[in-house]
């Protein structure tokens, strides 16, 4: 028999990365929170890759953790190894990649959650939404308890009417064995929901003493450690190495003679999967002209022998997943602890949001995460806490916080997300940034921390911590623009080693640090004042001074993109009304329903020129409403 259970400002369902983000913003924003899982065990689960960051995810927990989210400050308190990935390219595409202990990671999660104030963890399968009016919505579990809440996030992960696929095996099942959520789809689909099929992937765990090490390469991490959180300080070293091997001709032939029993190739997968994580027998079938591939070798925590082997996730029947994963250099006696396998699992057509992530036609619902369609932990975890801050904002009835192209890849992927539309899971990637040499992860804090704190996630301790550095910082710029290194043997003799000419006169450091030959490395021993002050801010500073071109470069497209991006369209006008929109672009303007014009000009199919006949409409709408 049904029965009313509570009452809630913010509801979330599912205690994944996204929903984990979702929960604590809410709370701490002083909003009554519940956050439901179909499994306890299941929270915070990083059922793929033992792992946060990598690149440009690594921006991504940058800026969460910059906002005042979680999953940065967890990463360091979990982490196992810690490597910055791109050294050798530029500063814009550095990005922080950790191994984690994956059961660590779990367990300070829930703890974070279970002890959060105003924050709820539930064990419930959440069966049914439903509106009870224009303030509330009804939650219904299986176990037949009703909750009511102002606003509902979705972040139901790979969960929703989940499917395992393994060889000619498939079944309902979520992650790692825990069940689907079975029920939930026809309820959206009833409040007039698109979703869509989408598919991914995980490799093979495989037990370490069964492999053979010495045939692999090793991959040591960095040897200093930089942490995702402004707040983390120190932590000590590496405390596991990873490996790095490549697939065998043998491997590849096994799999191609097997490719007709991969559920992907026998036509058993409907969904969509990766476009940039494809599995092991898809890389053979679309690299043909690649003989091997490579994978890694990491462990998932101090206290299990599990190995994750990235690169080699696959769909294919057990007993030929034996046979190739023994095939690879050092795995002749492979034990699978786990078994491959591909999951295919319903998420939301993204056109249905708004940049604040709620549904445009269904007031006070959100979605966040991987039933956004996107992929990946920091994905997911980046559209949480924009989701959980923006419900509880419209419960405090306080604007809604919309973070832009040239904010943070954060608003990158959202505005990709809700403009462009998905065809398959979305990564994010710096390319998919055209502002990228402004938002570095070096300079996450400088661009997030002020709105974290006006919405109320950055305490005052970290506020001052913040304010402190931005007057080092400055102070130092301004220090390196006063003080001239004199020409002397032992200067020029440093300046031509490094492939730059030398000096005849005294010369400000901010001039020198403006070669690219030249660090403040370089100058230490000439540097007879130099300032006490943390290395990041150093880095900070020679990126700046070293890119300041392109940065003002950077800046001012940002300017002419906030100008189109602050006129903006009503969300109730019909396109096919506007005279000179081609056909295409009416289509898709009434599809997307985009909120101003620098929307507008990102939608794939309106060109240019809809664009000037759209700011030709808007200027003789204001005339005549003025």
């Amino acid at each position: 028999m049904k029965f009313f259970a509570e009452e809630y400002d913010v509801a979330v369902i599912g205690a994944g990365h996204a929903g984990i983000e979702a929960a604590l913003a809410a709370a701490r924003l002083g909003c009554k929170t519940a956050i439901f899982t179909i499994n306890m065990d299941a929270v915070g689960n990083c059922p793929c890759n033992p792992s946060i960051g990598g690149t440009a995810k690594g921006h991504l927990v940058r800026e969460i953790d910059a906002l005042g989210g979680e999953m940065g400050k967890t990463a360091d308190e979990c982490f196992l190894q810690s490597r910055m990935l791109n050294r050798g390219k530029g500063p814009a595409v550095h990005s922080l990649r950790v191994q984690i202990d994956r059961e660590k990671y779990k367990s300070t999660m829930k703890y974070k959650l279970e002890r959060q104030k105003n924050l709820h963890l539930r064990q419930a399968e959440i069966v049914e939404i439903s509106r009870v009016d224009e303030n509330f919505w009804s939650l219904t579990t299986r176990m037949e308890a009703i909750y009511r809440a102002r606003t509902v996030i979705i972040a139901t992960g790979t969960y929703l009417k989940s499917r395992i696929f393994v060889g000619e095996v498939s079944f309902e099942s979520g992650p790692d064995g825990i069940f689907p959520s079975s029920f939930l789809s026809k309820s959206l689909i009833k409040l007039g929901v698109r979703l869509r099929r989408f598919k991914t992937g995980t490799p093979a765990r495989v037990l370490r003493s069964s492999i053979d090490f010495s045939k692999l390469e090793i991959q040591n991490g960095d040897e200093k450690i930089t942490p995702f959180s402004y707040e983390s300080r120190g932590g000590g070293g590496n405390m596991v190495s990873c490996h790095v091997g490549y697939t065998s001709a043998r491997t590849r032939e096994i799999i191609l003679q097997n490719i007709h029993r991969s559920p992907l190739y026998a036509g058993m997968i409907e969904g969509k999967g990766p476009r940039y994580c494809p599995s092991i027998e898809d890389k053979f079938v679309r690299f043909a002209d690649k003989d091997r591939h490579q994978f890694f070798v990491e462990p998932c925590g101090l206290n299990t022998d599990e190995m994750y082997i990235q690169g080699l996730s696959s769909s294919l029947p057990e007993d030929v997943q034996i046979q190739f994963y023994r095939s690879l250099p050092g795995f002749k006696n492979a034990i699978l602890m786990r078994p491959a396998y591909a999951i295919e699992y319903d998420c939301v057509d993204p056109l249905q949001l708004n940049s604040t992530l709620e549904f445009a036609e269904l007031s006070g619902l959100f979605g966040a995460g991987q039933f956004n369609g996107s992929s990946g932990y920091e994905e997911a975890a980046a559209q949480g806490l924009i989701a959980g801050i923006n419900a509880a904002l419209k419960v405090k009835n306080r604007t809604t916080l919309e973070l832009n192209r040239s904010t943070s890849y954060i608003g990158t992927l959202i505005d990709d997300l809700v403009t462009k539309g998905v065809s398959d899971p979305y990564r994010m990637m710096t390319s998919r940034s055209e502002y990228r040499l402004v938002l570095r992860q070096d300079n996450a804090d400088e661009r997030l921390t002020p709105i974290g704190r006006e919405i109320g996630l950055i305490s005052d301790e970290r506020w001052k911590a913040f304010e402190e550095k931005q007057i080092k910082k400055k102070r130092e710029i301004e220090r390196i623009k006063n003080v001239a290194i004199p020409p002397s043997v032992e200067v020029n003799a440093m300046l031509v080693s490094r492939e730059t000419s030398g000096i005849s006169i005294g010369t400000k450091m901010f001039e020198l640090l403006k070669r690219p030959q030249i660090t403040y490395d370089c100058l230490r021993e000439f540097d007879v004042n130099r300032s006490d002050i943390d290395e990041e801010i150093f880095e900070q500073i020679e990126v700046e001074i070293k890119y300041e071109g392109y940065i003002k470069k950077q800046l001012s497209q940002i300017e002419a993109m906030k100008r189109l991006e602050s006129k903006k369209l009503p969300t109730n006008v019909d396109y096919s009304q506007i005279v000179g929109l081609r056909l295409e672009a009416v289509e898709k303007l009434n599809l997307v329903k985009p909120e101003n014009i620098g929307q507008a000009s990102r939608i794939s199919g309106v060109s240019p020129a809809d664009i000037s006949v759209l700011l030709i409409w808007l200027k003789q709408r204001s005339q005549r409403s003025g």
